[in-house]
């Protein structure tokens, strides 16, 4: 008798995985960048015109556009290297979680901004992404208290902890409706995704 060849192996299974997740964050980083010349070179930044423009109709559709839209290169920048480390911190745990983690945080966030945003201004940027991995690592090891999330939960706080007062109105031309509203949208995919808890073992003589 034989059985099946298993065609992936574990360890072959979570490199491509592994794979998989530098290639998103490359595509995804890849076409910010790529968006942020195009927009600077050909079009005098006017492309932002296209971000989040809160309450008006139009501006809906600046909840897809905005995170792949930023002022100047500069601004990318600074939000390119916590969208690697943080993303790559959920990739480390799962490629699965991490898509389900963006997309929430893209409509939570998007929509936060559209509705309670201050009139008359445009928002960009992928902040709101960032906020919403950091939220998700934070609020993933409350939900699932396992050892490897306490330890991501740990270094996400110990690498970037003073995000947090980006949720607050502290500074002016900085969206911090964006940045709470991703933060809540991470985490609530991390409320989603949580592992369901065994239920605890029942002594049999309580049915008596």
């Amino acid at each position: 008798m034989t059985a099946p060849l298993d065609p992936q192996p574990p360890k072959r299974t979570a490199l491509v995985q592994w794979g998989a997740g530098v290639q998103s964050l490359g595509i995804l980083l890849g076409t910010m960048w790529a968006i942020a010349l195009v927009n600077s070179l050909l079009f005098s930044n006017r492309l932002v015109f296209y971000g989040i423009r809160p309450r008006n109709l139009g501006g809906l559709w600046g909840i897809l556009f905005a995170p792949f839209l930023h002022l100047n290169l500069a601004h990318l920048l600074a939000n390119t290297v916590p969208f690697l480390v943080l993303g790559g911190l959920i990739i480390l745990r799962s490629l699965r979680d991490f898509w389900v983690t963006l997309g929430i945080t893209l409509l939570v966030s998007g929509l936060g901004v559209w509705l309670f945003g201050s009139a008359r201004s445009v928002h960009v940027g992928a902040s709101g992404l960032v906020f919403g991995f950091f939220g998700f690592l934070l609020s993933r090891s409350l939900f699932d208290r396992s050892l490897p999330t306490l330890i991501f939960a740990v270094v996400a706080f110990f690498l970037y902890g003073s995000l947090i007062w980006g949720v607050l109105p502290l500074q002016d031309g900085v969206s911090w409706e964006g940045h709470l509203f991703g933060f809540v949208g991470g985490a609530i995919a991390a409320k989603l995704l949580a592992t369901p808890a065994e239920p605890a073992a029942r002594d049999d003589w309580s049915d008596w």
